[in-house]
């Protein structure tokens, strides 16, 4: 079993809340920083100075189209090119939701190659927000993902009705392509069910509480 070292190389430790200061944002670069986190997740307004601050020491990860993913393809690649540009490494979209309930899986395919080639050699993750999906809409999620070359599908934005599920990891697990890796996202809410959904098949953890349950502080967020 991995130790808590190995198990924070696979955090990206988040902060995504409107409220967020610079002073809260520095305090997440510092913790990265400290326990080698694999990414800082932040808003896109902040990835300039955090990107400064770090200096390369740990990557900054931004989100597009978040939380809602309603936003026009056109929007979603200025976003993701404007984040490249000011020093984001890792970027996670948003899919419209409308268009997978509307069996709209081309064009969903297409903003996701969209959006990847605008990243170049930037990781790409895919939130599909798996609360609001039947099995079969996760499954066709996982198909499409794979087919459009990203490199991660994740599970939630964590600011819908729901998170990350052992169920939904096992999920994609079974039906993501060899390349696609899984992050799961969003009520993480201790240490013991950040191991297991490693041990399911997750990749990345998305959460803001890793870091305080390892520093013993209370644990809320994200």
């Amino acid at each position: 079993m991995m130790n808590t070292t190995e198990m924070l190389k696979h955090v990206d430790h988040t902060l995504l809340l409107p409220g967020a200061t610079w002073d809260e944002i520095r305090q997440i670069c510092d913790d990265a920083m400290e326990y080698e986190t694999a990414s800082v997740c932040i808003p896109p307004s902040y990835v300039r100075a955090a990107s400064e601050y770090m200096q390369g020491k740990v990557a900054v990860c931004t989100v597009i189209g978040f939380p809602n993913g309603y936003m026009t393809t056109k929007t979603k690649e200025f976003e993701t090119r404007d984040a490249i540009e000011n020093g984001a490494a890792e970027i996670d979209m948003v899919i419209n939701v409308g268009w997978l309930k509307d069996r709209e899986y081309d064009r969903i395919e297409g903003e996701i190659r969209a959006l990847k080639a605008v990243c170049g050699d930037k990781i790409l993750k895919v939130i599909i927000e798996t609360c609001l999906l039947t099995d079969e809409e996760k499954i066709k999620m996982c198909e499409i993902v794979t087919k459009a070359g990203a490199d991660y599908i994740k599970t939630s934005t964590g600011f819908s009705a729901a998170g990350a599920t052992f169920e939904d990891v096992e999920l994609f697990a079974r039906h993501v392509g060899p390349d696609v890796k899984i992050k799961a996202a969003g009520g993480i809410a201790s240490l013991d069910d950040a191991y297991r959904f490693l041990e399911l098949g997750a990749d990345r953890l998305g959460t803001s509480r890793i870091i305080k349950l390892v520093k013993k502080e209370e644990a809320t967020g994200y």
